[in-house]
């Protein structure tokens, strides 16, 4: 190492030093609130920085196009956007960062909310590239994921405790959110709402100090306009029954986008090599693309034509674009587009490529109450706003896929300035929630985290469960016999163990059944029976528990066993260890005591 690198270090070690110094002068109060301008500042700017390099990558590659013909490029450019992204992720970052919310509520619960500090830029890159490039997935979830490293690493980096390093990774995810569609209230919302932190006064200050910070700065940076600048009418009375026609609508179609996400993606697992996920991948995304240009990134621009009621926009670059004025095409194409949309989305993710599902909820949800008022208006005779619905069918559908009505409902008030559509927002979100949750109860982000018992939710009780490792709990002092150990042998072992059950086991370790110092009490004083075998007193377990279970079903392995420990076997029947139920309960409340916020 040269002098001058070691002199660089030195400042470094000098520098956080003096931070440490100064900090401790702080109440922790003041404290976290400084570090939320912090955090805010940070994430805002990194959410800039990602917007202008998407902005140069797709205004670089699709500007020139012509727009009343379909361009070839749009068939190779989503793959090769992929593939860039792919081998990013494989060759520099070496890490998993696809599914970015779903990351950052597993970083919640198994890693003590640590995040690796090279999610500060790694998902910038890769989801830029994958979008820049035509891959039809959102921006939102990446810069979520940066967001919450952000705040992570500033924890980590303060040697802050779990609760706090928490409350700033949950200052940089609603910080970032804040920022991509200058939307504060959004931004706290989504941080209640999808990643369950607790609501207390010592959490909601942080938070709201955060997103303001974040918005500011953006507000700053490209001006006050909204996301969507477009003037919106208050809603009519007479159009409420056609708003709970669209939630119905919005519900089904959050339904379809779960589902086909689902399937396409163990589709694609199912192909073993990343040549064939390439292959088949770059095939489907590009010829979707090709057909319906829409598809092509997140699709906002899409999303924005529909709400100035331009349908002929969404024609540019397409084989149809002569065809834009004929009524029956442009419903079929409308409605053709929102159902591809969840397709090329969940293709560009199962490929490879790196993007959220928040933009792709949008982008469904606008065309199907779009699609929904040109029918009801064009075919039917009725004088149905499109723009209104093309505006609270995008709450709907995400309501129902993010299972998240209150997230979805202020995102679409601060996106538009469109408070007076607040009542036909919560009654379509509604209606929508309760048809999907009907179907499917957890969220697209948090229903694999649920299988594997590793979801954070609003019961303290059950989030306490997720933190503690059975693996960790396990005790293995316990002392195995064979069937050829005899009484005697046992009684020679008492004097030296401390524990009063002998698991019994075979030769090569596979657990038979366990023997109980209360029942060998009546023989153990009369040395005539010392040379009686062990499976004499041998009963078979009350239950057993893998390594691997969920905290909630050892708990209720317990309780309907009545028993206070059980053997802990593996899937070949493997003698482990015990688990006790003492032990969990005493994890459970140095737990607890942990993750209380007071």
């Amino acid at each position: 190492m040269s002098y001058s690198t070691r002199g660089t270090y030195r400042r470094l070690g000098l520098l956080y030093r003096y931070l440490i110094v100064a900090t401790k002068r702080l109440s922790q109060k003041q404290l976290m609130i400084l570090l939320a301008v912090v955090v805010g500042l940070a994430a805002g700017f990194a959410t800039y920085l990602f917007e202008g390099l998407l902005v140069l990558v797709r205004t670089g590659l699709t500007s020139w196009l012509a727009i009343d013909t379909a361009s070839p490029l749009y068939l190779v450019y989503p793959i090769i956007g992929v593939i860039l992204a792919t081998l990013f992720v494989r060759y520099w970052v070496r890490d998993d960062i696809s599914e970015g919310v779903t990351r950052v509520l597993y970083a919640m619960s198994k890693k003590g909310s640590r995040i690796k500090p090279h999610n500060c830029y790694t998902s910038v890159v890769a989801s830029a590239t994958t979008i820049g490039f035509g891959g039809s997935v959102g921006p939102e979830a990446p810069i979520v994921l940066t967001g919450s490293a952000i705040g992570s690493n500033i924890g980590q980096f303060m040697r802050l405790n779990y609760r706090d390093i928490t409350l700033l990774l949950c200052c940089g995810a609603a910080g970032a959110l804040s920022a991509v569609f200058k939307a504060p209230i959004t931004g706290v919302v989504f941080v209640l709402e999808i990643l369950m932190l607790d609501i207390t006064v010592s959490s909601i200050i942080p938070l709201l100090i955060s997103t303001v910070t974040a918005t500011s700065l953006m507000f700053f940076l490209n001006g006050f306009e909204p996301v969507f600048s477009i003037e919106i009418k208050t809603f009519s009375l007479h159009n409420i029954p056609f708003y709970v026609v669209l939630g119905t609508l919005c519900g089904f179609m959050s339904y379809y986008f779960t589902r086909i996400n689902t399937a396409i993606g163990g589709a694609f697992a199912r192909l073993r090599t990343l040549g064939r996920k390439w292959l088949v991948g770059g095939v489907v995304i590009g010829l979707l693309i090709f057909i319906f240009p829409p598809l092509y990134g997140e699709g906002y621009e899409a999303m924005v034509d529909l709400m100035h009621g331009n349908i002929d926009a969404l024609f540019d670059n397409s084989m149809f674009f002569s065809y834009r004025h004929i009524g029956w095409l442009v419903a079929l194409y409308l409605v053709a587009t929102l159902f591809f949309k969840v397709v090329a989305m969940a293709a560009t993710t199962a490929a490879g490529g790196v993007g959220g599902t928040f933009a792709p909820s949008l982008f469904v949800g606008a065309f199907t109450g779009a699609s929904a008022a040109f029918i009801l208006d064009t075919y039917f005779g009725f004088d149905v706003p499109i723009v209104s619905f093309t505006l609270v069918g995008m709450a709907g559908v995400m309501s129902g896929v993010m299972k998240a009505p209150l997230t979805s409902i202020f995102l679409i008030a601060e996106l538009t300035n469109g408070y007076s559509l607040f009542v036909p927002l919560m009654l379509t979100s509604a209606v929508s929630f309760g048809i999907s949750y009907y179907f499917e109860p957890y969220s697209i982000y948090t229903k694999k985290l649920y299988q594997s018992g590793e979801l954070l939710t609003h019961n303290k009780d059950r989030s306490v469960l997720v933190f503690l490792d059975l693996k960790r709990l396990m005790e293995t002092d316990f002392h195995p016999v064979t069937m050829d150990t005899t009484l005697g042998d046992v009684v020679r072992l008492i004097s030296s163990v401390r524990r009063n059950i002998f698991p019994v086991v075979s030769r090569d370790g596979v657990l038979l059944g366990v023997v109980q110092l209360d029942d060998l009490r009546a023989d153990m004083f009369d040395p005539a029976k010392y040379d009686t075998k062990i499976d004499a007193y041998m009963i078979p377990p009350p239950d057993v528990v893998y390594p691997n279970e969920q905290m909630g079903s050892v708990l209720n392995a317990f309780e309907q066993s009545k028993a206070w420990m059980l053997p802990v076997i593996d899937s070949d029947r493997h003698y482990l260890g015990f688990i006790s139920k003492s032990r969990i309960l005493a994890a459970y409340r140095d737990q607890l005591v942990a993750i209380s916020e007071e």
